[in-house]
């Protein structure tokens, strides 16, 4: 066996749980595996004979990768908002949809919600201390800060992930089975069920690009929308028969609906759940907007 094949095999020991680091930072299967990639390649580069400790100069590796990953994506993300229209704005790299949902649901979907709102030095800090117990002083490098300032950053994502722990209307397994049942009805027209999914108080709003495709779409039966819509019985109005092809999403990390033909987002709805029941709804489909909200569609 040449040095180069006991390399890969070695490698091979610890993929999945690069995999796992690389998921739980990134939140994406299809960038997971960009950064699994990239870490073996730069092994590939690198002297075996100098690597004393491969998995902890693995972690470190996957880490920078992700980091860069993150940073590279917030970056791109401010430069294109309001520049190009959507279909030059792609979401978070998919892989396989099914390992997307089960790698989601291991981890938890209110986990996810909360990472992507920490910066990527927090969200690193956190996944690398908190979930795989890397002290800070190995932390540090990786994220250019003093072990003090890496504690500090930690710190910072545990208190938000703890707020979402103690939230239990955060149950992304419920969320999703009421955005399902919801989807569901809609497409069948099933008024009683939408009813019965609706909170009596429920606010449906829509940006003006979704009451517009409403509108032309009224003459061929579709419901139209109106800015806002208040009230159980008029949002399953709306609704009723509505919804075709739409697909449950991670919308900005959180659950929601994607109408995505032929793979590019034209219409986003983002729900809030309190009780089982939808409290508030929202229509987007205006192109800038599309862009930032990035959904990752999850089948």
């Amino acid at each position: 066996m040449t040095d180069q094949e006991w390399l890969a095999v070695q490698f091979e020991t610890q993929r999945a749980r690069l995999e796992s680091v690389a998921f739980r930072m990134l939140g994406s299967t299809g960038e997971a595996d960009d950064a699994v990639q990239e870490a073996w390649l730069r092994l590939s580069r690198t002297d075996a004979a100098a690597v004393q400790n491969l998995g902890g100069w693995l972690t470190t590796v996957i880490a920078r990768v992700c980091l860069d990953m993150l940073r590279s994506r917030k970056s791109r993300r401010e430069e294109t908002f309001g520049n190009a229209p959507p279909e030059s704005v792609e979401p978070h790299s998919v892989g396989n949809p099914e390992q997307e949902v089960e790698m989601a649901d291991a981890v938890g979907l209110a986990l996810l919600v909360v990472l992507e709102t920490l910066s990527p030095a927090e969200r690193v800090a956190f996944v690398l201390h908190d979930m795989f117990d890397l002290p800070f002083d190995e932390i540090a490098p990786i994220v250019g800060r003093e072990p003090a300032a890496a504690r500090q950053l930690a710190s910072r994502a545990r208190r938000r992930v703890r707020g979402v722990e103690q939230d239990p209307d955060a149950d992304s397994s419920g969320q999703r089975r009421v955005v399902e049942a919801f989807l569901a009805a809609s497409r069948e027209g099933n008024f009683e069920e939408l009813l019965a999914l609706l909170d009596p108080d429920v606010v449906l709003r829509a940006d003006a690009a979704a009451v517009a495709g409403a509108r032309a779409n009224a003459a061929a039966g579709a419901p139209p929308f109106e800015p806002e819509i208040r009230g159980a019985r008029a949002v399953a109005t709306a609704f009723a028969g509505r919804a075709q092809g739409a697909q449950v999403a991670l919308v900005e990390g959180k659950i929601g609906a994607a109408w995505a033909p032929g793979g590019t987002p034209r219409a986003v709805f983002r729900f809030e759940i309190a009780g089982g029941r939808v409290v508030a709804l929202e229509v987007i489909a205006d192109g800038d907007r599309l862009a930032e909200v990035a959904p990752v569609v999850l089948g």
